[in-house]
C-alpha cells in the first residue's frame, strides 16, 4: 500500500494535468510515475512518517482559500498596473512567525509568493522578509490570516499524530 497509493496519486495527477490519452503517452506516464515511486522507495523516503501538514484540511480548506486570495490580489495588481498614476508603494517587510515545521514555513512563504503583489525574499526560523507592492498588501500580511491558517494546519497534524 505504501507504494501503490503514491503511484496511483502521481499517475492520476499526471493524467489530469496532461489531458492527453494517447496509448503511448499514457504508457510514458505510467513508466515515469513508476520510476519516481521506485526511486523514492530506494532512497527510503517513501512512506516515512505522515505528511507534515494535515493533507485533507490542506487540500479541501487551505488550497481553495489560497486560490481566492490569489484571484483577489491579481485583480488588485491589475488595477494598479493599469491605473494612470500607478498607485504602488513598494516596501520590504519583516514578519515574525511561530511556525514549528519547515513544511509549515515553506507553505507560508510559498503562499506569500504565489499571491500577486508580494514575494518572500528570505525565510528564517523566526521571521520572513517580504517585498510588498502596496501598503494594503503589507496590511493584509500583518493581519496574520494566512499565517494563522498555516499554523492551524500544523496543529491539526500534531493532534492527528497523538
Amino acid at each position: 500500500m505504501r507504494v501503490l497509493a503514491p503511484l496511483l496519486v502521481l499517475l492520476a495527477t499526471w493524467l489530469v494535468l496532461s489531458g492527453h490519452f494517447y496509448w503511448w503517452l499514457v504508457a510514458a506516464g505510467i513508466g515515469s510515475t513508476a520510476l519516481v515511486v521506485y526511486l523514492a522507495w530506494r532512497l527510503r523516503i517513501l512512506g516515512e512518517g505522515p505528511f507534515p501538514l494535515s493533507l485533507p484540511r490542506f487540500s479541501l480548506g487551505y488550497c481553495p482559500w489560497l486560490a481566492w486570495q490569489v484571484a483577489r490580489a491579481s485583480l488588485d495588481v491589475a488595477y494598479r498596473v493599469w491605473h494612470p498614476k500607478l498607485p504602488i508603494q513598494p516596501r520590504l517587510v519583516r514578519l515574525d512567525h511561530d511556525l514549528k515545521t519547515t513544511a509549515g514555513l515553506a507553505t507560508w512563504a510559498n503562499s506569500i509568493t504565489l499571491t500577486p503583489g508580494t514575494v518572500t525574499v528570505e525565510a528564517g526560523p523566526d521571521e520572513v522578509l517580504v517585498h510588498a507592492l502596496t501598503e494594503s498588501g503589507e496590511d493584509e500580511l500583518r493581519s496574520g490570516g494566512m499565517l494563522d491558517r498555516v499554523g492551524r494546519l500544523e496543529n491539526d497534524t500534531a493532534s492527528e499524530r497523538s
